[in-house]
């Protein structure tokens, strides 16, 4: 049996890891600025997560949630006190996609609405309802389409209120920072507008903060630079370093009822130790700090570099565009002569996604081998 063909794939095989850097089998060393796509948030091979997990696994690695976890309520605590969101509920499931899709089953039971307002270059995951909200027709299958599903421009509260002025959206959708179209933001203007027209009109306002959340931004959730308060945020990525994990936080405003959601997976025993390793180091290394500072710094950086057209982005979530190179071209470059990992965006933009561990010595190692990089 072969592989489905899902992939263009870079002839290496990172083998091992360790901080912001990963090896091949001959001992190569990769500067990873990409992290598994943005997942990799305290550091690869952590000695703390390593001994959670492991520690985890020799006692039980899984049951089902007919039983009592009591490392659910653990990373509920922990993760409530690290983002400010204590007094919200949180629902574990598995992915992103998944995340995604129970917030919108969430916002129709609540609001006995059926209809979803998203974005213009919004990606949501890949899964039923989470692909069609998502802006790219590509990955959308004849059986994604649906009438339930209306986008519009980002930043554009008019037509927002246009939309929303019919009361028919269970919920708005909205990326904390939109990262597979490029790294572009919702100002934080457009957030506060948009969660007054939220709670007018009787919608519930998602915050995806899937790959913008858990410190990336350099805060906990990039929303909260504009000081607001969804009804629901989804996370997954950098949630368990690795491990496949998401969660949803959830308003006290909306209640519960048993039977509404459930999952298999989802807060298994593995996943929570991981999800509460990460949790640890983030507090202990002040990683949301070290995220603000480090990308604050690369930003400035990026931004003196004359060939360097256009640089977007908050904490270590930042895109970039070169003149004279498409994104592809760059990042091939940048792995193949310079031993550094980069993700990418569309034509032209090339993201940068490191751990929140990223030191300014490796941030300066990676400024100085791009200047060699983009010159011709």
């Amino acid at each position: 049996m072969e592989l489905f063909d899902v992939y263009s794939l870079y002839d290496i095989e990172p083998v091992r890891g360790h901080g912001s850097h990963v090896f091949t089998e001959d001992g190569t060393d990769y500067l990873d600025l990409y992290g598994g796509h943005a997942v990799i948030s305290i550091g690869h091979a952590h000695p703390h997560y390593v001994q959670k997990v492991a520690s985890q696994l020799v006692k039980l690695g899984f049951y089902s949630n007919s039983v009592l976890n009591s490392l659910q309520n653990e990373l509920a605590m922990k993760l409530g006190a690290l983002s400010g969101y204590d007094d919200y509920t949180l629902f574990l499931c598995n992915s992103g996609a998944e995340a995604n899709e129970n917030a919108f089953k969430l916002a129709s039971f609540t609001t006995g609405r059926s209809m979803i307002l998203t974005f213009s270059k919004a990606f949501h995951g890949r899964t039923a309802g989470a692909v069609a909200a998502t802006d790219n027709p590509a990955i959308r299958s004849p059986f994604n389409d649906t009438e339930n599903v209306t986008f519009v421009p980002l930043n554009d509260i008019e037509a927002v209120r246009t939309a929303l002025s019919t009361k028919e959206y269970a919920a708005v959708i909205v990326e904390g920072i939109q990262g597979v179209a490029g790294i572009h933001e919702p100002t934080d203007e457009f957030l506060r507008q948009l969660s007054q027209e939220c709670k007018a009109t009787g919608t519930l306002l998602i915050l995806d903060e899937i790959q913008s959340g858990y410190g990336r931004s350099g805060k906990f959730f990039a929303h909260q630079y504009a000081g607001i308060r969804p009804d629901i945020i989804t996370c997954a990525k950098g949630i368990a370093n690795g491990f496949p994990a998401a969660a949803v936080l959830i308003s006290p405003a909306i209640p519960a009822k048993k039977g509404m959601l459930g999952t298999t997976f989802g807060g298994n025993h593995l996943a929570c130790a991981a999800a509460i390793a990460v949790l640890d180091v983030m507090k202990e290394e002040n990683l949301i700090q070290n995220a603000a500072e480090v990308g604050a710094y690369l930003i400035s950086e990026l931004k003196k570099i004359p060939e360097v057209k256009e640089v977007r982005g908050k904490g270590l979530m930042i895109g970039l565009e070169v003149e004279g190179f498409t994104g592809s071209e760059l990042r091939r470059k940048l792995l193949f002569d310079h031993h550094i990992f980069t993700g990418g965006a569309g034509q032209y933009t090339v993201r940068l996604l490191p751990a929140l561990s990223l030191s300014m010595e490796e941030a300066d190692h990676f400024l100085a081998e791009f200047r060699k990089a983009i010159k011709k």
